[in-house]
């Protein structure tokens, strides 16, 4: 997930350098909305592992 949300991030730097402005906004706001998700299921994760053992 990380992966995508890196990918849709390097989209939106490179829509941004040749001027397509709503598609820089969309593809940073995907990246964004990924990047929190991933983080998200990293603490769960680690919460989760802190229980088990």
């Amino acid at each position: 997930m990380l992966y995508y949300a890196l990918m849709f991030l390097l989209v939106a730097i490179v829509a941004a350098v040749f001027g397509f402005g709503g598609i820089a906004s969309t593809s940073a706001g995907i990246a964004q909305i990924l990047f929190f998700v991933f983080l998200a299921f990293f603490v769960i994760t680690l919460i989760v592992r802190a229980v088990r053992s």
